[in-house]
């Protein structure tokens, strides 16, 4: 395995989770269904309690968290752009904001969950204190990150739906169906007709 490239791996992924801690306490604030801003909340929680497993995992690694990459700039940036995304509609129109939110976060867990995947392969090829650390922290995290971006790829669906005019399901079938894999994904997305 390179070395190199799973430390970066590490860093970007706990500068994910830094950032992941930015973007849902602005989401929570964009947040006007109350079913929607209490699983954000959770998800916040979640969140950093994430970056506080990332931070042993560095540890375990013998890696200063502090460390700065390239890659790290790029990720902490994005975040940056997604938070001032949500800042900028909460000013525009308030109402519009849940939805760029949930598009953001949809963004945002997109590369945490890619992070916990790849942390899941590397987990498989290691041994030693390095390996129990990161299948410790994957067995910890994984099922929460599935979690966090299938729910919110639904709640981004059907509030567009909703915006649209259309009818749409809230809180989405992912959530009513305690949804945590791609698979499970698609099917609450086929039931929601039955679910109208």
């Amino acid at each position: 395995m390179n070395k190199e490239q799973l430390d970066e791996l590490l860093y970007q992924s706990l500068e994910t989770e830094r950032g992941g801690v930015k973007i849902y306490e602005t989401a929570v604030r964009c947040a006007q269904n109350d079913d929607l801003k209490k699983e954000w909340g959770k998800y916040l929680d979640e969140t950093r309690n994430h970056e506080v497993i990332m931070l042993r995992v560095l540890d375990a690694f013998g890696l200063d968290a502090e460390t700065e990459t390239p890659g790290r700039r790029i990720v902490r940036t994005k975040g940056e752009a997604l938070v001032a995304s949500m800042e900028t509609a909460l000013r525009a129109d308030p109402a519009a904001a849940q939805l760029v939110a949930a598009e953001c976060v949809v963004e945002a867990e997109s590369k945490d969950h890619m992070n916990w995947e790849l942390i899941g392969e590397a987990a498989k090829k290691l041994t030693g204190e390095e390996g129990k650390a990161l299948k410790e922290a994957h067995g910890e995290v994984e099922e929460q990150e599935d979690e966090h971006l299938y729910h919110t790829m639904g709640w981004a669906r059907e509030l567009w739906l909703e915006s649209l005019g259309l009818p749409a399901v809230l809180p989405p079938p992912e959530e009513q169906k305690h949804t945590k894999s791609a698979i499970g994904a698609d099917r609450a997305k086929q039931a929601r007709t039955e679910m109208l």
